[in-house]
């Protein structure tokens, strides 16, 4: 069972699973910081200054300045802007993993299916394609 289990390790397919989740989990720290740190302060200084990871509601009834002081209160809240963001990192991630994809799908070489039966004009039936006559009804013109 032990080797059996190092075999199904060693495989190929483990292998590649393996540096896909560590370079998946890479590439979503980088679509954040760039949602975050790239996108995000535009768009918060075109609609009049907002900082979008500053937005949140307060559940416990007390007012406070900034996600910072109510994290240091230890109040219950709704964040907003920090669900925003996230939003944002999960909708480009997954246009570029589609568009990975995509890509990926359209160099993959198709597999050319050979035929290894053919049909029977006659009866209809499926014979070998090297059949030169029908095992079913006994046509010749197959």
């Amino acid at each position: 069972m032990l080797k059996e289990f190092r075999d199904f390790l060693i495989k190929g397919n483990v292998v590649d699973m393996a540096v896909g989740f560590i370079f998946g989990a890479a590439f979503a720290t980088l679509i954040k910081s760039l949602v975050t740190n790239v996108i995000m302060p535009p768009i918060g200084l075109l609609l009049g200054r907002v900082d979008f990871s500053q937005l949140f509601i307060s559940l416990d009834g007390n007012s406070y300045a900034t996600l910072a002081d109510l994290e240091k209160a230890g109040a219950p809240a709704i964040k907003l802007g920090l669900f925003v963001n996230d939003t944002i990192s999960f909708v480009i991630l997954g246009f570029v993993m589609f568009m990975f994809i995509k890509s990926y799908n359209k160099l993959k070489k198709d597999e050319v299916v050979v035929a290894k039966t053919k049909v029977c004009s006659e009866c209809a039936m499926e014979i070998p394609v090297a059949a030169k006559k029908c095992g079913h009804c006994g046509n010749t013109a197959v």
